[in-house]
């Protein structure tokens, strides 16, 4: 049973992951049923102060010996960068030997990584740095497109939002539902969201690595909700059905069924953002023909449904 909790900071935090991580384990919710947990903020060391950027420091008033006996080792997400103090590198190493479990809020997973803990472990992080994370960690096993990651005695999260998620899920983990939603209503957020980090990346349009079927790209985004046989594509840009084939797998990285449903997904997101069509029409505009299917290939793509979707991300109207 969780009972105590650590939080490790180093120069260049970031200030809103490290409230999130105050606010779910540091606040005394006796009032609402919530064991008090023994909540502890460290630094390398004791009353040195530490960067958050922006002229603004703060001193930790604990030094790592404060980690030394805790059921939870946290660090939030701080600037990336080639090399981290390897005094906290060491403790993280020492925490995790002994047993405790670590949580790591957004880019605070490249320290778990720099600590050697994540070789052959599953974890996540921001979308935005998981190509930086692959190629410093290639024997961790990423996934860039959830929440968090539960890999038990350690955790990982994605972006800010994602961190709240993170440690409501292991609340819910060590103290159990109750505990967890009386914290969510405190905080005023759901006590467990659906879905992954894919519906929050921006998908650009795939570019050809020249321009020779651009014109064909074009006329496909321009009658997206028409039907596209191969055979027609291939008329169109005036090639055989296999040489069209093979060019448009070269030029584009997939299929042309798989680039056309791509972009009649991202069609279909900038509509749920943009308008009150109900799915049905939709899914007629984009060339789905039926709800159904769009609800199909949007989940795939992004990850989570159409309505979710739109709830999230339209703007309210009156």
């Amino acid at each position: 049973m969780l009972k105590s909790v650590a939080v490790v900071l180093i120069d260049d935090f970031a200030a809103f992951e490290f409230g999130v991580v105050c606010e779910v384990f540091g606040y005394d919710r006796t009032d609402d049923g919530v064991p008090l947990l023994d909540f502890r903020v460290c630094g390398e060391r004791a009353g040195v102060p530490l960067n958050l950027g922006h002229g603004v420091t703060m001193t930790p008033p604990l030094g790592l010996e404060a980690t030394e006996d805790v059921d939870l080792v946290v660090v939030p997400a701080c600037a990336v960068r080639d090399e981290y103090p390897p005094a906290v590198l060491e403790a993280l190493r020492a925490a995790s030997a002994r047993g405790a479990t670590l949580l790591s809020v957004c880019t605070g997973v490249f320290v778990l990584g720099a600590a050697g803990l994540l070789d052959g472990r599953r974890c996540t992080n921001h979308w935005r740095q998981s190509a930086a994370f692959r190629a410093r960690f290639p024997q961790a096993q990423l996934d860039p497109d959830v929440l968090f990651v539960d890999d038990g005695d350690i955790i990982t999260s994605a972006g800010t939002a994602a961190g709240i998620d993170a440690c409501l899920h292991l609340i819910r983990r060590e103290l159990g539902t109750a505990a967890a939603t009386a914290i969510a209503r405190r905080m005023v957020v759901p006590p467990q969201r659906e879905g992954g980090q894919r519906q929050f990346v921006e998908v650009p349009i795939p570019e050809c690595t020249s321009d020779s079927l651009q014109p064909v790209l074009t006329w496909m985004l321009d009658t997206i909700d028409r039907e596209h046989p191969v055979a027609d594509l291939a008329r169109h840009a005036r090639m055989s059905e296999r040489t069209f084939a093979r060019k448009f797998v070269a030029e584009t990285g997939t299929t042309p069924h798989r680039w056309l449903s791509t972009q009649r997904v991202l069609h279909a997101r900038s509509l749920l953002e943009a308008t009150t069509m109900g799915i049905d029409e939709i899914a007629r505009r984009c060339g789905f023909g039926s709800g159904a299917l769009l609800r199909h290939h949007f989940h795939k793509v992004v990850g989570v449904s159409p309505q979710d979707y739109r709830r999230t991300f339209a703007p309210q109207r009156v």
